[in-house]
């Protein structure tokens, strides 16, 4: 059985944790089957909306500790090597595809997981879910983006208490404090992902790819250079397929049909 399942149809993938009687825990193989998996859809142009979501009660509960435990054992030294060798390029590939990537988070989300749900474009949360940035607990610091996308969603003195005290919380808190996205019954949160996506996939893929690019690098560019990106993206975008076909539809009162051209 492999541990993460990749399955697309109607223009949209879902990516599946799929280890659920380990919590979906981030072991090397399933670090390793996922990070193919964003590869492979992030690559493929017949994908225009991604969901990742988890088998069973929980997103991912981070981390294998048992698998770490051992690595520490055998060489302490090249331990942490998996950050840059899997927890990295997955947090890039979620936060930077040219399309949108929806979290749909069915339960526990700890640590790296919480990471790798923060980095999508949008969440949909378990009401059940719980949360926890949890690497103090084991003698670690953020990764998988956390230090900056938990900042961006509640702050620097909200993300401070997340991070140093390490307790968990509910996704309703988590709204209360800046998080986005829906709150959910647990039978709920695919199908409202799935809908988000599918919304999504029939939407202007390139307009969608340069609102994530100006989004991303909005927080460490000055305004000017800004206003510059705008206009760049702006003209490329005016002379796309998707750009006319949304204009005509406005003007004929028609829905526009987007084809990512």
């Amino acid at each position: 059985m492999s541990d993460v399942v990749l399955s697309v149809g109607d223009s949209v993938a879902v990516v599946r944790l799929n280890n659920p009687d380990n919590g979906n825990a981030l072991t090397d193989a399933l670090k390793s089957e996922l990070l193919d998996a964003l590869r492979k859809v992030a690559d493929d142009t017949s994908v225009r909306a991604v969901v990742l979501t988890g088998t069973g009660s929980a997103f991912t509960v981070g981390q294998d500790l048992g698998e770490l435990h051992r690595a520490l054992e055998e060489n302490p030294e090249t331990a942490g090597e998996t950050v840059e060798k899997h927890y990295n390029p997955i947090t890039l590939l979620l936060a930077t595809m040219p399309k949108p990537v929806i979290a749909a988070v069915n339960g526990t989300c700890v640590g790296a997981g919480l990471g790798f749900a923060l980095a999508c474009d949008l969440q949909v949360w378990s009401s059940r879910a719980t949360l926890s940035t949890a690497f103090h607990k084991v003698g670690l610091t953020c990764d998988s983006g956390l230090s900056a996308t938990l900042v961006r969603a509640v702050g620097l003195p909200r993300a401070s208490s997340l991070t140093l005290l390490a307790e968990p919380f509910s996704a309703e808190e988590a709204i209360g404090w800046g998080f986005a996205g829906d709150v959910v019954e647990p039978e709920e949160v695919e199908p409202r992902a799935m809908e988000l996506a599918h919304r999504l996939a029939a939407g202007p893929t390139r307009a969608i790819a340069a609102s994530k690019r100006l989004l991303a690098s909005s927080p460490s560019r000055p305004f000017a250079e800004t206003l510059k990106a705008e206009a760049a993206e702006q003209v490329a975008l005016g002379m796309t397929r998707d750009h006319a076909a949304g204009v005509s539809g406005f003007l004929t009162r028609r829905e526009p049909v987007f084809t990512g051209l």
